[in-house]
């Protein structure tokens, strides 16, 4: 038996409260039941002139666009109707169920709908695709906003459009926050921005990677400075967590204006094709402020920033399960926090003293001939698998992360491929960022070197090349984790320096026997020195004493010269040596990395 609207109303109006009129009642469980007839009866319903309704949660109503507010008595109510503390804290109990499924359904299926029409999941299907089946423990799901303005007190939803807490993902403990674009449009507010806030200063005390899924529509302009002010403190523990705890960027929907400074700080981003765009104006100011007509996907979409454009993210994937299982394979290369003692370790299952006589071959000799710099790092690693990073982005150099004795490793390569691998503005700020990543949480960098110099032409010039340049040989030198270096076939000029050569403290550093360390190629060193005389015997000459890595081993600047199938048993071997390797330490706040 369930109470009616009629006899609530008259509750209502015995409390000297809000009219029935004003507000839609819901009659609900336990509360509404024989439970409340039983104390009416059972009581004289007399009149409190100062007890009011309060503590309304707004529940949404499946079968309308919005959200309909249904208002739960408040404790303060029952007490008027029972003083019996096993009733009051039975119908508390049905108030709390009450608002966990308001929290669990979110904007309402109308608007769940709208979110799987366009190709995307919700909130919680995405969470539940990322961690472990059942190990997801929410945190602050009741928390709503507290704001008054434009009649936002009139729209209240438990969760306030973000899922906030932690689980694990193969077995290791990760925290998360994931927007509901389907409450608020997943806009940020106050209260919004403490939980991502909250779970945020949790990940840093436990020592555990962050992942951040945005879908949202921005600020909440309703909050105003209150939304500006949540950002803000965002952006401060993003800084606080650079280079302590992993952090993770997947961009699910949209994210526009200050929004994107956030992601823009963590260590990786990802995006979803087709649903998913990042800009700080949109498509409206563009076309105010220039004239220019653009679409979201053309300003800011996947194929601008993981695309090989703009190279702001690390990499784009078909859709959400795809992008979500991406994610979860990142996670498993990555340590904890930067503690290397957190760095995942698998059994070994692939022999370190493998030979790899393939590598004998993939090279040609021909130092103009491209080839593919992936093979050679396939076939170092464990099982051939790495998990490479930015792959369309600046691809005359790889980045990658990979194992070696089942332990992660970093790996970068020239690309001879693209540009005959030569060092661009792209492509140093690409590696020099990887570099830093790997130094920060104790990852051994190997780095393949086959690099005819930096790109010539105006446009390098007049982009910064000397500055962006510069940025990689500052990661290199900085970087005091294992560092191993295989010149594969030739090394010229300056960028022969930068690529982690032993000059900038590489802990092992070898060429295979067809290595060239030079200045430059022989056929412009030749015109230099002799000016076009006698070309074809000077040019002999010139190989026979430059073309090859004998100098370079006399000098003491290569430490040995291997032959191509040893390298992945001397990488590993080393990989071992330099485990227990310390560095000191240079007494200063911080250095200046030219930015």
């Amino acid at each position: 038996m369930k109470i009616s609207h009629q006899l609530l109303q008259k509750v209502a109006a015995s409390c000297r409260t809000k009219t029935a009129s004003t507000m839609m009642l819901r009659p609900l469980g336990t509360l509404t039941g024989r439970t409340i007839l039983s104390t009416i009866n059972q009581h004289q319903l007399v009149a409190h002139p100062h007890r009011q309704f309060h503590n309304t949660i707004a529940t949404p109503n499946n079968n309308q666009e919005g959200t309909q507010h249904h208002i739960i008595p408040s404790a303060d109510v029952k007490n008027i109707l029972t003083n019996d503390p096993s009733t009051v804290k039975r119908n508390f109990r049905t108030r709390l169920a009450q608002a966990k499924e308001s929290a669990e359904i979110g904007g309402g299926s109308t608007r769940i709908d709208k979110q799987h029409a366009k190709g995307s999941l919700t909130a919680r299907e995405r969470i539940s695709l990322l961690f472990d089946g059942g190990s997801f423990r929410e945190v602050d799901a009741l928390v709503t906003h507290r704001c008054s303005e434009f009649e936002m007190d009139k729209s209240v939803i438990p969760g306030d459009g973000v899922v906030v807490g932690h689980g694990l993902i193969n077995g290791r403990r990760v925290y998360c926050f994931a927007q509901d674009f389907t409450v608020y449009g997943g806009s940020l507010g106050e209260a919004h921005a403490k939980k991502i806030g909250k779970i945020m200063d949790m990940a840093m005390r436990v020592g555990a990677p962050l992942i951040g899924l945005n879908d949202s529509g921005g600020a909440r302009i309703q909050e105003g400075t209150d939304s500006l002010a949540g950002y803000a403190d965002i952006f401060q523990r993003n800084v606080d967590c650079s280079g302590v705890i992993p952090q993770l960027s997947v961009i699910m929907g949209p994210c526009a204006g200050g929004a994107v400074y956030s992601p823009a700080m963590t260590d990786f981003i990802f995006m979803v094709e087709n649903t998913s765009y990042m800009f700080v104006t949109g498509p409206d100011v563009v076309k105010t402020v220039t004239n220019e007509t653009v679409t979201k996907e053309e300003l800011g979409g996947a194929s601008v920033h993981a695309g090989g454009k703009s190279g702001v993210a690390h990499g784009s994937y078909p859709n959400d399960v795809d992008t979500l299982r991406a994610v979860r394979t990142l996670i498993d290369y990555l340590p904890s926090n930067n503690d290397a003692s957190t760095l995942p370790i698998r059994p070994v299952t692939d022999d370190p003293n493998r030979s790899v006589p393939a590598l004998d071959q993939l090279v040609p000799d021909d130092p103009n001939s491209p080839y593919d710099v992936k093979d050679v790092i396939r076939e170092i690693v464990d099982h051939g698998s790495m998990f490479e990073l930015q792959p369309e982005h600046a691809k005359n150099i790889v980045t990658a992360f990979a194992r070696m004795e089942g332990r992660t490793v970093g790996v970068v390569g020239n690309n001879p491929m693209t540009l005959a691998g030569c060092l661009d503005i792209g492509a140093s700020e690409k590696a020099a960022r990887f570099v830093r990543f790997c130094d920060a949480f104790n990852i051994p960098i190997i780095t393949i070197v086959d690099v005819p110099g930096f790109l010539p032409g105006t446009d390098q010039e007049h982009g910064g090349i000397i500055r962006n340049g510069a940025k990689l040989l500052f990661a290199y030198a900085e970087a005091t984790v294992p560092k191993i270096t295989v010149i594969s076939r030739k090394a010229y000029g300056g960028a022969y320096d930068v690529m982690a050569s032993k000059h900038l403290n590489g802990d092992a550093n070898y060429a295979w026997p067809g290595a060239e360390i030079a200045v430059m190629g022989a056929k412009g060193a030749v015109e230099i020195i002799f000016r076009g005389k006698d070309v074809e015997k000077n040019t002999a000459e010139y190989i026979d004493r430059f073309a090859n890595p004998m100098v370079a081993a006399q000098r003491g600047f290569i430490d040995d010269v291997i032959e191509p199938h040893d390298t992945r048993r001397v990488i590993c071997d080393d990989l071992r040596l330099f485990r227990s390797k310390k560095v000191p330490t240079i007494e200063r706040k911080h250095s200046n990395i030219p930015l």
